[in-house]
């Protein structure tokens, strides 16, 4: 189905083209239309118009709005201030608009024509290492990126970085062989408490790594085993990444997130790339020997000292680091995949050290105009007191037991609100709701910035949480089903309450949300219009009664209104990775 038109793109064109009519000489301008308190619409271009053509901007928009007159589309059209334009829609354009977007499966969400493909890199835990609560605001970033890059028509092919290669694994291995007895058989299902000993093993490892020279050297020639193909290093390793795997597929499951196995692609997939890249680097002069090591300079990326901080391809002693196989991710994802945008959702904190692999790939010639990276950096986790998030021993969060009491403290709400429900009814709905709260938490925020995990207002039934969007949701639903025989039925002919037409209005903005949302890699801004689509709708349900409204085609003109804020939420919410339980 053709993409649906909003009521403000209907209504910018008509202004636009009655501007074109009124004001010939000023040849194609934009009537920068946008909603407004005191009608549906302001056009306020008008302004700098008439600065352009030296007139009075009141003449002028009288002018304008003679051309314009009213019709089925404007109900009233008058000028205001200094010569703004305040315009208010039709009721029947309102509910033929919306009756369009309700019989379109995509509810008006405009698809690209063409696509490109994007490369989204996020969810990047570590091969033998407890996921903590620093993980939780990739996956959960890149997971509702991609729902909506997919939703708009970008082809998505998803990486997942994981640490699986370097240093700490020639550490791990060592201390194993030399400690066989220390790695537990992995005995349970989903790899809980493999990876529990192979976190106690890396501990006590890196101890001895740190505190004897003699174990470092061992360890740092097992790597080089590593890297060289050994088959006992490298049978440890598989071991190692397989426990880890089983783990990681537990955790994100909990998350309510489908993680690929063809698409978990670590840095141990580009070995044997790096030294090709590192010696591209170096024909092409984008990189330069500076003692022993292969480096990259930049003018404007200084230290302390003021002296350049370099990008080290590979160091001194001949070993690879970051910045290798980041650049050889680069090649594949380019010219492997074909892709045409790059999408790193990556800690705020590696912001430099992505700026300076970019700018290494432009020199490179594998980024130009055609093939674009983009760093989507974003902020800390934080506790209730500010600072970052720790448990009381001070040690990191363990992503588990944050999502496991996230689901605890949903069930204290739903088994307070349930009504007809079972023990396991209740406890599939607190996932649902706790897991929701925790996205919905870290997605209602700028990915930028920091922000605090607040169990508490996190699972709140009030203000801007996962759990009122949803529970507004289940209200609907209950409606409906309560409504028995009684459909939908959108009626132009009816005269809408402020309430209605409020509700009406934001609905429509639904695609247009979306799409910019995707554009701009913002899901806070989708989520900031659904909690508003969310207000306005318990403002509807409190001033506008459905079932018992005054006539039968009122009943079925709100149930249409109900019915529609219900798809847009759901939609919403699953485009975030939320889901919207039926009953609550």
């Amino acid at each position: 189905m053709a993409s649906v038109p909003s009521l403000a793109a209907t209504v910018n064109q008509r202004v636009a083209d009655a501007l074109s009519a009124a004001l010939p000489e000023a040849g194609a301008a934009d009537p920068l239309l946008r909603r407004s308190d005191r009608a549906d619409f302001q056009a306020n271009g008008l302004l700098a118009l008439a600065k352009k053509l030296g007139g009075n901007p009141r003449e002028l928009a009288g002018k304008v709005v003679e051309t314009l007159g009213t019709d089925d589309l404007l109900a009233d059209v008058e000028v205001s201030g200094p010569g703004f334009l305040n315009i208010t829609v039709a009721d029947r354009a309102i509910l033929t608009t919306l009756a369009a977007r309700a019989a379109d499966d995509r509810l008006g969400v405009p698809q690209a024509a063409t696509t490109g493909t994007t490369v989204i890199d996020y969810a990047q835990p570590n091969v033998a290492k407890e996921m903590h609560v620093g993980h939780l605001r990739s996956a959960v970033i890149g997971d509702a990126l991609r729902n909506m890059l997919d939703f708009t028509g970008e082809k998505t092919i998803g990486r997942h970085h994981i640490g699986d290669w370097g240093t700490q694994f020639g550490m791990l291995i060592q201390y194993l062989i030399e400690n066989p007895d220390q790695l537990a058989p992995a005995t349970d299902v989903d790899g809980e408490q493999a990876m529990s000993n192979l976190n106690r093993v890396y501990k006590a490892s890196r101890a001895v790594f740190d505190a004897d020279e003699e174990f470092k050297e061992r360890a740092r020639k097992r790597v080089v085993a590593l890297q060289s193909g050994d088959t006992e290093t490298l049978d440890l390793w598989q071991r190692f990444v397989d426990e880890s795997k089983v783990y990681f597929y537990s955790v994100f499951e909990k998350l309510d997130m489908e993680i690929r196995d063809e698409e978990i692609v670590g840095e141990s997939a580009y070995n044997d790339m790096m030294a090709e890249t590192a010696r591209m680097l170096e024909e092409s002069g984008v990189a330069v020997r500076s003692e022993g090591a292969l480096v990259v300079f930049f003018d404007d990326i200084k230290g302390k000292d003021d002296k350049p901080v370099p990008l080290i391809v590979q160091k001194a002693d001949g070993g690879f680091g970051y910045a290798a196989s980041d650049l050889s991710a680069i090649r594949n994802r380019v010219f492997d995949l074909a892709a045409t945008t790059l999408l790193y959702v990556v800690d705020v904190r590696q912001s430099l050290h992505f700026r300076m692999v970019f700018e290494t790939a432009r020199r490179a010639g594998w980024l130009n105009d055609q093939v674009k990276a983009h760093n989507m950096g974003y902020g800390t986790v934080l506790g209730a007191d500010g600072k970052p998030f720790k448990t009381r021993e001070g040690e990191t969060v363990r992503l588990e037991d944050l999502l496991d009491e996230a689901v605890q403290r949903a069930a204290e709400v739903v088994r307070e609100k349930a009504q007809d429900l079972t023990e396991d009814e209740i406890q599939e709905r607190a996932a649902q709701v706790g897991i929701g709260a925790v996205k919905y938490a870290d997605l209602s925020t700028s990915p930028s910035r920091d922000y605090k995990f607040d169990l508490d207002q996190m699972v709140s039934l009030n203000g801007d949480t996962s759990v009122y969007l949803q529970y507004a949701y289940a209200r609907i639903q209950s409606i409906l089903r309560k409504a028995g025989e009684t459909g939908p039925v959108a009626h132009g002919e009816l005269e809408l309450a402020p309430a209605e037409r409020a509700l009406g209005l934001h609905v429509d903005a639904f695609g247009g949300t979306v799409a910019e949302a995707a554009a701009e890699y913002a899901p806070h801004k989708l989520a900031a219009y659904l909690y508003q689509l969310a207000s306005l709708y318990t403002t509807f349900y409190d001033q506008c009664p459905v079932l018992k409204a005054d006539t039968p085609q009122q009943v079925e003109n709100r149930l249409f209104l109900c019915d529609l804020t219900a798809r847009t939420l759901h939609k919403g919410m699953a485009l975030l990775g939320i889901r919207t339980p039926e009953r609550l």
